[in-house]
């Protein structure tokens, strides 16, 4: 199902990143970010279709599969993960892109877009909630910081080992498979596992929430309210479209709650799925994106 080129490309952020690339490189560009604890394949349903289009992007980024996973957490921080994108699209000479981006990816797209406006001609999010409404609902809403409580196991610095302990296998067969349709996950375990097992692969892609300055409070937690929850904050200046699988059980439908005060330009398409609904609800996906591209 390979309707791509895989290439590796080092950066002049100091990484390598084995990027998937396909259709014109002449035409528009579109980059596709994925996230944990995934790689480019997240994203292998909508290549062949965005390529007929656009110039398709779709790293594995930093820390994933074969992709560089330098050592120490601050080299996961958002600020270098946001500098490979941007140094991404200008090794293909592209000044401008739309970005799409799910779980990780798309808090990376979120941040860019805000960031860098002149970089990001249109936004598309699948499944990844904006930072101001992701932070407000861990201190607002229960119900999302029950749901988020993972969040805090995965910062624990002896979880790489007990997984090390468990063997990647179990931990995808008991973990894993319980956060997607186990008849869709079954044939891609092997790819899985061969992602995961790479040198450092486990612990490069914790590091993506260890280095995030989010703030997920204990249960039991009253921690002090950040000011910046209950101030301004800008809004997006290009066109987004939001895709959101409905059933995702890590984030709640909350992360929906007011993203239109924030996103002046915004259309939401809700799926029939889980967190992983580019593959779960590929065609859905497809059609919404394809739909709102001009």
């Amino acid at each position: 199902m390979a309707d791509f080129e895989l290439q590796r490309i080092a950066l002049p952020t100091g990484v390598e990143l084995d990027v998937a690339t396909a259709g014109d490189p002449a035409a528009p560009a579109i980059i596709l970010l994925h996230g944990f604890p995934e790689s480019h394949r997240t994203w292998r349903h909508q290549i062949p279709e965005l390529a007929q289009t656009h110039f398709v992007i779709a790293p594995d980024q930093r820390g994933f599969a074969r992709s560089s996973k330098p050592e120490g957490v601050e080299n996961y921080a958002p600020d270098k993960t946001v500098a490979d994108l941007l140094a991404l699209a200008t090794h293909f000479g592209k000044d401008r892109f739309v970005l799409v981006g799910h779980d990780w990816g798309g808090a990376i797209a979120w941040m860019a877009a805000l960031q860098h406006p002149d970089r990001v001609e249109r936004l598309i999010i699948v499944n990844a909630p904006h930072p101001f409404v992701f932070q407000k609902s861990l201190f607002d809403d229960m119900a999302q910081r029950a749901a988020s409580q993972y969040i805090r196991l995965f910062r624990n610095p002896g979880l790489d080992a007990q997984i090390a302990a468990m063997g990647l296998g179990t931990f995808f067969d008991t973990t894993f498979v319980r956060h997607a349709d186990p008849e869709l996950l079954a044939p891609e375990r092997d790819a899985y596992l061969d992602e995961w097992s790479q040198p450092g692969a486990m612990t490069a892609m914790l590091n993506w929430y260890r280095a995030s300055a989010i703030a997920v409070p204990a249960m039991d937690e009253t921690p002090e309210r950040p000011a910046f929850l209950d101030g301004p904050f800008p809004p997006l200046r290009m066109p987004v479209l939001v895709i959101w699988g409905m059933g995702d059980k890590a984030l709640l439908p909350v992360q929906l709650d007011g993203l239109d005060g924030l996103v002046p330009d915004l259309k939401v398409v809700k799926v029939d799925a889980g967190h992983f609904v580019p593959w779960e609800k590929p065609e859905a996906v497809t059609a919404a994106i394809q739909g709102w591209l001009p």
